[in-house]
């Protein structure tokens, strides 16, 4: 059966609840748990913080980029949009790597993908449908 209209505005209006939460809640984990590993490997934290905020402006573009195509259908647009992005965030980590310790990019890629994960087991959480 299809959604009516009043059920696709409760729907929006969750999705973009789910999506600033999630960006908040994200950064204050991320700038709790680094603050806490800097007395034993500052740079381990300041790794972690760094991933999470480039994880949340990841986010963000993703769904940026798929509202987008839902409104344009341009799927080429999409398509570089998200190369960009991800060779962006990729130089990002490359640079995290180099400064400093080889293994900051653990605690990149750890902060990288927390607001993903977060957003996933939300939405599933908010947009699960009862049968």
């Amino acid at each position: 059966m299809p959604a009516t209209g009043g059920e696709k505005d409760m729907a929006l209006a969750a999705y973009y609840r789910l999506k600033r939460g999630v960006a908040a809640g994200s950064l204050g984990v991320a700038a709790v748990v680094a603050l806490l590993l800097v007395p034993f490997a500052w740079y381990a934290g300041l790794a972690l913080f760094i991933g999470t905020v480039c994880g949340i402006a990841n986010m963000l573009a993703i769904m940026r980029g798929s509202e987008r195509l839902l409104e344009t259908r341009s799927t080429v647009f999409f398509g570089l949009s998200s190369l960009l992005r991800l060779a962006g965030f990729s130089i990002v980590a490359a640079a995290l790597a180099v400064r400093g310790p080889w293994w900051s990019l653990g605690p990149f890629l750890a902060g990288f993908f927390i607001p993903l994960a977060a957003y996933a087991w939300g939405a599933l959480r908010v947009f699960r449908r009862k049968p």
